[in-house]
C-alpha cells in the first residue's frame, strides 16, 4: 500500500516512493541506476548508463520550444544510508519504511534519503510528463556522489548539448546556491601492537557516547556539535596518560561526511584503579556537556565496569594504544578557518567521521572541505604530516574541486526573476560548505552556467532525515517556471 500515493505532486512522490524500495546507498547503486534505465526504455528515451552505473537520459524539446537553449538536470542516486542502533533494517537489502509526521515525511529508524532522492523524483516526473512545458532536457543522474563525488569525476558528458545546469541537491527552499567547497577524503591508519594479556589483575571498561545530535559535515559543522569519534578519543587518552590503559575495540561513525553521533570502545586498566578510572569516564559527560552547552545537550556517557575476561585478553600494549589515541587527538577536527570575503561561512573544516580499531591498527576516515582549493591541499598534507610524526600512515583520496562563483550567470538571473515573480520577493543567493558536482561537471564543460535549488529538509544523513511536503510541491513549481521560460 502506498503511504505517500494521496500527495501533491502525484508524480513527484510516486517516484519517491518507487526509489525508496530500492537500496541505494553509495556503492550499492546498481539496482537503482538499472531501474533508471528500464524508465528511459519504457519512454523510448535516449539513455546511456556507464560503467560506473551513472545515468544520462535525454528528452527531447517540447513543441514550440525546439530554439530554446537545452537544460541540464542534475543529482545523484546514492544516500547516506545511516541507521539507529535499534533499527531492525538491513539497508543494503531491504526497501525504507516511509511514514508522513505531520507535515514531513521521515522514515522509520533511518536516513530517507531525500538528498538525494528527490532529485531524482523531480527529473523522473519531468521526463515521464506530457504536458509541462520545456526545452530539450538532459538529466544526469550521478553515482557515490556521499563518498567523493566518483560519478562525476568519471561520467562522459561529450554527448550533451546544454551549457545551463540546474543541480536538485540543495536543502534549503529559496535559497540559490551559487558556488561550494571542494574536497576531500583521508585515511590515517595508525599501527598497534597486539597482545595477549594475562587477565589476573585486569578490569573491563566499557564506554559508549551517544546522544548527540550528528548531522552533514558540511551544513552541520560550524553548529557546534560534538562528535562522537573525537570525544571518544579524548576520554581514551586520558585513560591511557592516567592509567596505562590498553585498548581492546573501538568503533564508531557511519560515514566519513556525517559527524557521529555514537561511538564506543573497549579498554582495560590495572584492576586496582578500575573505580577510579571509571568516574573520570563518568565525570567527563558533565565536562563536555558544559563545553557543547546548548549546541548538543542530549550527550550521554555510559561506563561499565567487569573483570576481564580468563585466562587471556587479547588487547593492545599500553604504548601503542597511547601513540594511536596522542595521534587521533593532533589531528584537526571541525572548522579550521572561516571566510574573510563572505561573513559566516565556513572556509576549511574536517569531520573524523569514521573510526574503526582492526587487526592491528586504528583506521580514521575524515572528509575534508575548503572552499579554497590551495588550503584543502594545505590542510590534506599537515595531516599526513602529523600522522607520520606518530608512526602512521595517511592517504588522500577523492580529491574534488569547488564550485566558484561565476559574476555572469543568465541562468542564476532568470532563476532569480523566476522566483520573484512567483513570491513577490527575490530569493536568497548563498555560498555553501557543503559539496555539490557543478564544480566537477563544469571542469568537463567549458562555460558551463550552474544554480543549485531544492526543497527544505532537515537532519540529512542521520536517522531523524525529514523532507517537507509543502516545500516539494512549491519547488516542482518553482523548477517548472523555470523550463517554461523561453
Amino acid at each position: 500500500m502506498s503511504v505517500l500515493g494521496h500527495l501533491q505532486p502525484q508524480s513527484v512522490f510516486y517516484y519517491f516512493e518507487e526509489i525508496t524500495k530500492i537500496p541505494h546507498g553509495s556503492g550499492n547503486v546498481r539496482q537503482i541506476s538499472d531501474y533508471l534505465r528500464r524508465f528511459a526504455k519504457e519512454r523510448d528515451l535516449q539513455c546511456i548508463q556507464d560503467r560506473l552505473y551513472n545515468i544520462i537520459i535525454v528528452k527531447e524539446a517540447a513543441a514550440g520550444y525546439e530554439d530554446a537553449e537545452p537544460i541540464i538536470l542534475q543529482g545523484h542516486m546514492d544516500m547516506v544510508a545511516v541507521s539507529r542502533p535499534d533499527a531492525d533494517i538491513d539497508m543494503a537489502q531491504e526497501p525504507l519504511r516511509l511514514r508522513i509526521d505531520g507535515g514531513r515525511i521521515r522514515a522509520e529508524g533511518t536516513s530517507l534519503g531525500g538528498d538525494d532522492g528527490i532529485a531524482v523524483a523531480y527529473i523522473l516526473a519531468l521526463l515521464d510528463a506530457q504536458d509541462i512545458p520545456h526545452p530539450r532536457l538532459e538529466a544526469v543522474l550521478t553515482v557515490d556522489e556521499e563518498t567523493g563525488m566518483q560519478g562525476a569525476k568519471e561520467i562522459d558528458l561529450s554527448m550533451l548539448r546544454g551549457r545551463r545546469l540546474i543541480n536538485l541537491d540543495q536543502e534549503e527552499e529559496g535559497v540559490i546556491i551559487t558556488s561550494c567547497a571542494g574536497g576531500a577524503r583521508v585515511d590515517v591508519c595508525i599501527p598497534l601492537r597486539r597482545e595477549e594479556a594475562a587477565a589476573d589483575g585486569l578490569a573491563k571498561l566499557d564506554i559508549r557516547i551517544f546522544g548527540l545530535l550528528g548531522g552533514h559535515s558540511g551544513i552541520e559543522i560550524d553548529k557546534g556539535r560534538g562528535n562522537a569519534n573525537r570525544l571518544l578519543g579524548r576520554i581514551l587518552q586520558g585513560l591511557s596518560e592516567r592509567w596505562a590503559a590498553r585498548l581492546v575495540t573501538m568503533q564508531g561513525g557511519l560515514a566519513d561526511n556525517a559527524i557521529p553521533r555514537e561511538a564506543e570502545a573497549v579498554a582495560l586498566v590495572d584492576i586496582t584503579h578500575a573505580e577510579e578510572a571509571a568516574a573520570y569516564v563518568k565525570a567527563q559527560e558533565d565536562i563536555i556537556r558544559k563545553e557543547l552547552g546548548g549546541a548538543d545537550p542530549g550527550i550521554a556517557i555510559s561506563c561499565a565496569v567487569s573483570e576481564a575476561e580468563r585466562p587471556r585478553m587479547a588487547c593492545c600494549d599500553a604504548a601503542s594504544s597511547a601513540r594511536a589515541l596522542a595521534c587521533l587527538c593532533a589531528l584537526p577536527n571541525g572548522v579550521t578557518a572561516m571566510s574573510r570575503e563572505l561573513e559566516g561561512l565556513v572556509e576549511t573544516s574536517l569531520n573524523l567521521g569514521i573510526a574503526a580499531l582492526k587487526k592491528d591498527e586504528l583506521c580514521l576516515t575524515y572528509a575534508v572541505r575548503s572552499s579554497v582549493d590551495a588550503q584543502r591541499e594545505a590542510l590534506c598534507e599537515s595531516m599526513v604530516q602529523t600522522a607520520a610524526r606518530a608512526g602512521a600512515a595517511a592517504q588522500i583520496r577523492n580529491p574534488y574541486p569547488g564550485w566558484a562563483y561565476r559574476k555572469a550567470s543568465p541562468l542564476r538571473d532568470t532563476v532569480a526573476a523566476v522566483y520573484e515573480e512567483m513570491y513577490g520577493r527575490r530569493p536568497v543567493m548563498e555560498a555553501i560548505h557543503a559539496g555539490v558536482e557543478c564544480g566537477i561537471l563544469a571542469a568537463k564543460l567549458p562555460g558551463l552556467d550552474c544554480v543549485s535549488i531544492g526543497p527544505d529538509m532537515s537532519d540529512v544523513h542521520t536517522a531523524e532525515e525529514s523532507l517537507d511536503i509543502a516545500s516539494v510541491q512549491r519547488t516542482w513549481e518553482f523548477l517548472c517556471g523555470i523550463l517554461a521560460r523561453r
